[in-house]
């Protein structure tokens, strides 16, 4: 700073007016004529000095604050944005407030304001080929599209559906919870909401959705970041659900064809239900609503619980007459650890069988998926089947895949013997029916 300059210059004159002391200078009560005047010289240019760092520390101040200024306009932190505001600059979130910055809080979505914040998630694609193009046959006898699902139609069972995970914390313990009673959900996935990073870039929520698969539960979309499906435009709309397919793809090789509008919204004039046809979508909602993300508290959980119960034992139902199809929400401690083990003894005390979306409608688990290629790397898992070769000649899996390109037999592994369409060891339905590889394992 220019600061030290002035200081340096009260350092130089000091030895100048030592040197340039005289013999002939009288002294006044003890004190140099030469000292007075030395004083008298220091002094102003230490006043002199002070001026110019005050002047110095002043305009340095105003080039800060300029600098500030010029950030909020161009949109970093602290800038407004917003509907008739500037957007964010690169790499900024538009918060639901409407302010710039990076921080969890600006970047939180659903909220974020994606229009005017180039580093809202909304924007951000997975890895990999688009599967805007994968082909969308429409199979088997499950609506398409329209007015959407809300009940099953096989007697004695139970569909508890699971929306807006994983979260490792939660949804591992539901999922142990699960394998106890070797019963099996349907888990709504949502690929990059609530500040949890994407799922096919976090390691721990692929391992997750992994083994979702793996122990035979049916996944099935929530939306890429949780929009109201019927409130935003028709490329919004379809982008929420192509991304969500291109990580789902990275993560295990193929996409569903079951999904659960956010908020239950997706409604025939925002031409959300044509779009969800158009993409090969079964549209699912529930006949039975745990509200389980109004009751998180330990202390309202038990409303939960009443609700469950409630509405299974209601009127004259019984497991021969009876089926329902349930939400809840793993990324709450109180469903995670609570709801879900209440859920399940009650309905086996009561005689009614846990299962999936797509086997309480009575669709073939082949039918729950579509296959695509072009993964990003986000970790995809090939599933391109190849012509099977002898099971005797392949290594046994170790990861639970087979077929295709992993080249793995599911013939004598830990996790079953059957490999299925999509290239995962079992020993299901799911994994073993008519479909199932037999190049790669058994099928019955």
């Amino acid at each position: 700073m220019r600061f030290s300059t002035a200081l340096a210059t009260v350092a130089a004159v000091t030895p100048f007016v030592t040197a340039h002391d005289g013999p002939g200078l009288p002294k006044i009560a003890g004190l140099n004529l030469r000292d007075l005047k030395t004083r008298d010289m220091l002094s102003n240019l230490r006043a002199r000095a002070a001026a110019i760092a005050e002047q110095e520390s002043h305009q340095a101040f105003t080039a800060h604050e300029k600098r500030a200024q010029n950030i909020k306009r161009q949109g970093g932190d602290g800038a407004q944005c917003g509907e008739g505001k500037p957007a964010c600059a690169a790499g900024y979130c538009c918060s639901q407030g409407g302010t710039c910055g990076n921080t969890p809080d600006h970047c939180y979505s659903p909220g974020c304001q994606y229009r005017y914040g180039p580093g809202c998630p909304e924007n951000t694609t997975p890895a990999g080929d688009s599967t805007e193009s994968v082909p969308r046959d429409k199979v088997g006898k499950v609506a398409y599209g329209g007015a959407g699902i809300y009940q099953c139609t096989q007697p004695g069972t139970v569909a508890l559906t699971y929306d807006d995970g994983p979260l490792k914390e939660y949804t591992d313990h539901v999922l142990d919870v699960f394998k106890s009673y070797n019963a099996k959900a349907t888990f709504f996935i949502s690929g990059n909401n609530i500040n949890k990073g994407e799922i096919d870039t976090t390691a721990e929520h692929k391992a997750t959705i992994q083994r979702m698969h793996t122990e035979g539960h049916q996944i099935a979309s929530h939306t890429w970041t949780h929009l109201d499906l019927s409130a935003v435009s028709a490329d919004d709309r379809k982008a929420q659900m192509v991304k969500n397919e291109m990580a789902l793809r990275n993560i295990l090789g193929f996409i569903p064809t079951y999904m659960r509008p956010p908020y239950s919204s997706c409604t025939a004039e925002s031409g959300c239900e044509k779009a969800m046809a158009d993409l090969g979508y079964h549209v699912t909602y529930f006949n039975l609503d745990t509200d389980d993300y109004n009751q998180a508290a330990a202390d309202k959980v038990q409303i939960a619980k009443d609700n469950f119960e409630g509405n299974i034992t209601k009127g004259d139902a019984t497991p021969s007459s009876s089926q329902w199809l349930s939400i809840a929400h793993d990324i709450h401690y109180q469903t995670a650890y609570n709801l879900t083990e209440y859920m399940l003894s009650t309905l086996t005390d009561l005689g009614y069988k846990p299962v999936t979306v797509g086997e309480c409608l009575g669709d073939p688990s082949e039918n729950w998926y579509r296959t695509t290629t072009g993964g990003g790397s986000g970790g995809s898992i090939s599933t391109t089947t190849s012509a099977p070769r002898p099971t005797g000649t392949l290594a046994v899996s170790t990861d639970a895949t087979c077929g295709g390109v992993s080249g793995f037999t599911c013939q004598g592994s830990s996790f079953g013997d059957c490999c299925s369409l999509h290239g995962w060891c079992g020993s299901t339905t799911a994994y073993c029916s008519d479909r199932c590889q037999s190049g790669f394992g058994t099928c019955r």
